[in-house]
């Protein structure tokens, strides 16, 4: 269901200056959905309560940003440059300090279960439609999971290389026929833009044969409606605008969180204004509320709830739709 003009118009006249606006992206943005990357494993474990070790402690060392930033895992100006630009032990963060908790050496991230040698239908979240290329490569026999993955690890030619593949839902689809495997290994996607010398990179664990943790289901989106993310140009993320921000044009409007206080005392009541543009609010999350989570009773595009703070502390709250897209902004809790 798309939002209306004027029942956004009429959300945001009622939100103070804590809402935050994430604009639809005007460039690409992605990752591997299927076998889902580290990034999006991380994120749909949930950014502030992840479950998994490696999602634990990769929150520890980057913060819960780059989880939402799920799909700006890139370099602007790579131009097939891959190698010579990403270090060995930096290939998952795509060498970027701001993603270096999916670098983690370690053999206990969730891995996806694929067969060995079988078909498999590859999907690439495309947060918007571009022409370009994906290259996927499978680690070698003898993979260590617990050493940092470098180039070397990696099997000289791509697995599967396919240009302009078809989208659907929202991701890229791509048929390809898996090498023969067996155990634990690691699949690294490259989507070099051709319209563009940007270019996106993910990890995806994978167990051949039996043993896999099939992590929850990546969202899907329709392809003209871009999760929010950072700005693929810049390394940081987006700058959280305010009512004295540069108007957004509506029409661009993806999602958008507001709080009503913006400060209140523990045991006070907060009005939390949830907007999804291009989809149905799922649900607001923040340490801030007993329970963290709270789902929508119904399908809506702008949802108000009232919600009581329970923990003192400058919280993150967080709206999910039900298209993928997140918006955030920040309570206080004080005692």
């Amino acid at each position: 269901m798309q939002i209306t003009r004027k029942a956004l118009l009429a959300a945001l006249l009622t939100v103070p200056v804590a809402l935050t606006l994430t604009p639809g992206a005007a460039h690409a943005h992605g990752t591997m959905n299927n076998p889902p990357s580290r990034a999006m494993v991380c994120y749909l474990e949930g950014p502030e309560s992840p479950r998994s070790a490696a999602c634990k402690q990769a929150v520890a060392l980057g913060g819960t940003q780059p989880l939402y930033d799920w799909n700006e895992v890139n370099l602007a100006n790579a131009a097939g440059r891959h190698r010579e630009l990403i270090p060995d032990g930096r290939l998952c963060s795509a060498g970027r300090d701001k993603y270096r908790g999916l670098d983690q050496a370690r053999a206990d991230w969730p891995a996806a279960a694929l067969p060995s040698g079988g078909r498999f239908t590859f999907t690439f979240r495309g947060t918007a439609p571009h022409r370009g290329s994906f290259e996927l490569y499978l680690t070698k026999p003898g993979y260590d999971p617990a050493k940092p993955l470098k180039w070397s690890d990696l099997e000289a030619k791509p697995f599967h290389r396919q240009q302009d593949p078809s989208m659907a839902n929202g991701s890229y689809v791509m048929e390809a026929t898996l090498p023969v495997r067996t155990g634990r290994h690691l699949i690294y996607a490259i989507w070099q833009r051709s319209d563009s010398p940007e270019a996106f990179y993910s990890c995806s664990d994978v167990v051949f044969g039996s043993g896999g943790t099939s992590p929850t289901p990546a969202p899907t989106a329709s392809p003209t409606s871009p999760t929010p993310s950072a700005s693929p140009t810049s390394p940081a993320p987006t700058p959280t605008p305010t009512a004295t921000a540069p108007p957004v044009a509506l029409s661009h409007v993806d999602a958008g969180a507001g709080v009503r206080p913006v400060t209140v005392r523990a045991g006070g009541q907060v009005t939390v204004t949830a907007v999804c543009g291009t989809g149905r609010v799922r649900a607001v999350t923040s340490a801030a509320f007993t329970p963290r989570r709270h789902e929508a009773a119904a399908p809506a595009a702008v949802w108000t709830p009232a919600l009581t703070a329970a923990r003192p502390g400058r919280h993150a709250v967080v709206v999910s739709c039900q298209d993928g897209g997140t918006a955030r902004t920040f309570l206080t809790v004080t005692r």
